[in-house]
């Protein structure tokens, strides 16, 4: 199952019912410069480069302005849909799932959840299980976390299944005090990835490290 292919194809059709002005979580973005910088992912590996920041990020914003200002928003969905370019190394086999299925996964939830009104969407056990995989990014991204942070699911038993089943936590910062941050996989993917006012999840802790951890930026 190629799961960014399906959150790809999911967010595509999306977009086509947003149009371009639609807001999303991404800060300062709307849905038409969302889809500039998917594009600018794809297919400008020269100022891929900056997308996470650096000094490459102001090359970046100004091609993806560019990109934004100069392809109509169908083209742009259009070439999304797409797929990445043969030529580029996404479309190896097996890149593709491995560098886009959160990505997608997450922006398809930035365009739903800036919409009012949303409610989680029931994920199959596979996409589950898959995010839950993926969450060891957890360990870079809350790096300079005040706190220790443990992520916990809650839609499995907690004693995780049998040995060979699903894990039920994970360290993302080996730090005390220390915060467990509790919900599904799709919620925690949300969290660490910063849309925290949009993921559904619970903070058990004490009082003063869960506001250090609520407070904190990364």
């Amino acid at each position: 199952m190629s799961y960014s292919r399906e959150e790809r194809l999911a967010l595509c059709a999306l977009l086509d019912k947003t149009g371009p002005d639609a807001p999303t979580l991404c800060e300062g973005w709307t849905t038409g410069d969302l889809a500039a910088h998917l594009v600018l992912r794809e297919h400008r590996p020269d100022a891929a480069a900056g997308v996470t920041g650096g000094p490459l990020a102001g090359y970046t914003a100004r091609v993806q302005q560019r990109i934004r200002a100069r392809t109509p928003f169908p083209e742009l969905v259009r070439t999304i849909r797409s797929g990445p370019p043969r030529l580029s190394v996404m479309a190896l086999p097996g890149v593709d799932e491995l560098a886009n299925a959160v990505e997608f996964f997450v922006h398809h939830e930035d365009v739903r959840r800036a919409a009012p009104g949303w409610e989680p969407r029931e994920l199959s056990s596979g996409e589950s299980e898959m995010l839950w995989h993926r969450m060891r990014m957890a360990r870079f991204m809350l790096r300079k976390a005040p706190v220790g942070v443990e992520l916990a699911r809650d839609d499995i038993g907690t004693d995780g299944g049998s040995p060979d089943g699903p894990s039920y936590r994970i360290t993302a910062r080996n730090a005390t005090p220390a915060v467990t941050v509790v919900g599904s996989p799709a919620e925690l993917t949300m969290w660490v990835m910063g849309r925290r006012t949009a993921a559904r999840v619970r903070m058990d802790g004490t009082q003063p490290a869960v506001t250090k951890l609520a407070e904190a930026n990364w």
